[in-house]
């Protein structure tokens, strides 16, 4: 079955313009899935919509959203007036700017999507687009209406077609100062720096997807198999945890070097910093 596509628009630069397709690139819908069921009667249960002062089930048409302005104050918002906030949109991805691909900063992808010609008619002007971003090595912004918000999103070529991901909002990125600002500074130098230089070294690798397990997704599947078997599953054993005295020693036995009591050890010296306030929470414009 041909995938379903999320949006249908067009992508232009210029007077160029062709129909293409967005379709989800990466998706939570093979793992394990539960459903909520009741231990004593063994069916299905569903959640109800409940007033929390009354005790009582709110019937699906008396639901509204409201936005809280003093504790138990709502602004109450009606279906048709959030959905008359959303902006108009022309179904059109309008390349704006051209980048370097490694301009934007991996914190702001969102979501990925591959972007593909929407028929056949549009394959070659799709086909161009791509060619030029791929021969000179940048990636595409452009801003569209997706899911009722205005959404940038970068737009990149790969040998198969395009890719596009959504970008985060500058006021959805939390400030990197707020989680860095107290880390202390430590001056490291010597034979630290070699061998912790030596161990990046030699795990050197490429990236490949295919190498990295989901354990968890694994360890339900096979609690599940062993439940329909009638089977229990043998008790996990805690990995241990072997102690070193100091970062140096760790250095030299992750590198397999043996610690030389001649050799002067390099230390790392501490310098604190001053303490900075914490950077104000930046709002929505």
């Amino acid at each position: 079955m041909a995938p379903r596509a999320n949006w249908k628009g067009y992508l232009k630069v210029g007077e160029l313009s062709c129909q293409v397709a967005l379709y989800t690139a990466a998706s939570t819908s093979d793992r394990v899935s539960f459903h909520i069921i009741n231990r004593d009667t063994g069916h299905r249960v569903h959640r109800q919509m409940v007033d929390v002062d009354t005790g009582r089930e709110v019937d699906k048409d008396d639901i509204v959203k409201g936005y809280e302005v003093a504790s138990g104050e709502y602004v109450i918002l009606e279906p048709d007036e959030i959905k008359s906030a959303a902006p108009e949109s022309d179904k059109t991805l309008n390349l704006e700017a051209f980048i370097p691909c490694g301009d934007v900063d991996t914190i702001f992808l969102d979501r990925p999507y591959y972007l593909a010609p929407a028929d056949k008619a549009a394959a070659d002007v799709y086909a161009l687009i791509r060619e030029g971003l791929q021969e000179k090595n940048v990636a595409a912004l452009a801003r569209t209406v997706l899911f009722r918000r205005l959404r940038t999103l970068l737009i990149r070529p790969t040998d198969e077609g395009l890719t596009a991901s959504t970008l985060n909002f500058d006021y959805e990125v939390r400030s990197a100062k707020e989680v860095f600002s107290d880390i202390a500074t430590f001056k490291i130098e010597g034979e630290m720096l070699d061998l912790a230089k030596h161990i990046i070294g030699t795990k050197k690798g490429a990236f490949d997807p295919t190498e990295f397990d989901d354990r968890y997704e694994t360890a339900l599947a096979e609690l599940i198999k062993a439940k329909i078997e009638g089977r229990k599953l043998p008790k996990k054993t805690k990995p241990e945890v072997k102690k070193v005295s100091n970062l140096l020693d760790a250095l030299r036995e992750s590198a397999g070097a043996k610690a030389s009591s001649g050799k002067k050890a390099a230390t790392a010296k501490k310098t604190t910093r001053k303490p900075k306030t914490a950077a104000p929470q930046r709002k929505a414009g």
